[in-house]
């Protein structure tokens, strides 16, 4: 979560594209083609967004919507999986690309509303990767400079909804995070102070009205109540919302079934889980290994509830089984859990030695949440009392 926080406030994605205008938008026939490339980009359609971008930059070799857009294709691939860094130089090779064209727009007019937009959203989409890859000076740099950007933006176009979720984002984690994690208020000396409230009811006027930014908008202010608000109910009507909208996005589904889960609604979350494992084992795209481990785990904890303790069992040794697969380093809290789960499997089986070596090799991990108190507590009395 803390590299997570740190890509969401300090680098800031200053907004999509400003609303239509004949500055940035050429014609309708070009605008067309961005909504139907983002469309196809938020539902992992990557071949169609890619053609759709293409068209752009056919239309119109100079403006740097097509290029930016193509970036964020990369963007998303990157995103499914963290751990596959493939990606990372074609994607910073076509954001400096993104950024040398706005420069030269900048220096005909410094004021050029587009070239703002997309040397921001490159920047910070940048700084973005540094912070996923842990080069945290670059990340800073990067957020510093998105910063500005924003702000000279918004300066400029303050009525602008698709503005507002850079501005948003700012001002909610800018309060939010260093409260959270201390070691980040030195950082904050040399920025503006941040208004929690301020922002939510910023995210949710993008959410709302903005015309290239609302899903962007929609995902922030589903992590933030599902992260830091615990608004699990708000949390999950933004994740029905997106998922009703993008059917096919893996993170929006797996968000849905992550917040039936926090509600205790683990029926509906087994729903969504048995069909996130589905099109995984029908190699869908971006139902990836790390879905599938999420999928084991939280089906073993339908099947735990209702006391199906072999199937429980399977589930969870399966999804331990993927994190040995995945987790590079420092054993994923999927992982911590999964083993926890299945002492608790254990104990309510009255297999009491298996159960104590699983709370055992908890404790030979790193904790995650309360697994140390819980192992230690069940290696004192059994789980459910056996």
């Amino acid at each position: 979560m803390k590299s997570w926080v740190l890509v969401s406030f300090l680098v800031l994605f200053p907004g999509f594209l400003p609303r239509a205008s004949a500055q940035w938008v050429p014609d309708p026939d070009f605008d067309f083609h961005v909504q139907k490339g983002i469309d196809y980009t938020n539902n992992l359609e990557f071949e169609k967004a890619n053609v759709e971008f293409a068209e752009l930059v056919k239309m119109k070799s100079d403006h740097p919507a097509g290029h930016f857009f193509l970036a964020m294709v990369d963007w998303w691939r990157i995103l499914l999986d963290l751990d596959d860094d493939s990606h990372d130089g074609e994607f910073f090779d076509k954001l400096g690309n993104v950024i040398d064209m706005c420069n030269t727009r900048l220096d005909k007019d410094e004021n050029d509303i587009t070239a703002l937009f997309f040397k921001g959203g490159a920047i910070g989409f940048r700084g973005r990767l540094h912070a996923n890859r842990n080069h945290w000076i670059r990340a800073a740099n990067d957020g510093r400079r998105a910063l500005g950007i924003v702000q000279k933006a918004y300066e400029l176009q303050p009525n602008n909804y698709d503005i507002l979720l850079g501005t948003g984002i700012y001002n909610y984690y800018a309060e939010v995070a260093p409260e959270r994690y201390p070691l980040l208020k030195p950082l904050m000396w040399f920025l503006p102070k941040g208004d929690k409230a301020k922002g939510i009811e910023q995210l949710h006027l993008a959410s709302q009205h903005a015309k290239y930014a609302k899903i962007e908008a929609t995902y922030f202010l589903m992590q933030l109540y599902f992260y830091f608000e615990k608004d699990y109910v708000a949390a999950l009507k933004l994740a029905t919302e997106l998922h009703k909208g993008y059917p096919n996005n893996s993170l929006f589904h797996r968000y849905l079934g992550r917040a039936y889960v926090t509600l205790n609604r683990l029926n509906e979350a087994h729903g969504v889980f048995t069909e996130v494992l589905k099109r995984h084992n029908e190699s869908q795209v971006g139902y990836n290994k790390a879905a599938a481990r999420e999928a084991y785990y939280y089906i073993g904890l339908y099947r735990l509830s209702v006391g199906q303790l072999e199937e429980a069992l399977s589930q969870f040794s399966f999804s331990e089984r993927l994190s040995r697969e995945i987790d590079k380093g420092t054993p994923s809290g999927y992982m911590v859990m999964a083993i926890l789960r299945m002492g608790m499997a254990f104990d309510l089986s009255k297999k009491r030695e298996d159960a104590i070596q699983s709370y055992k090799r908890v404790l030979a991990l790193n904790e995650f949440e309360d697994s140390h108190k819980l192992a230690k507590q069940y290696l004192e009395k059994p789980y459910g009392g056996n």
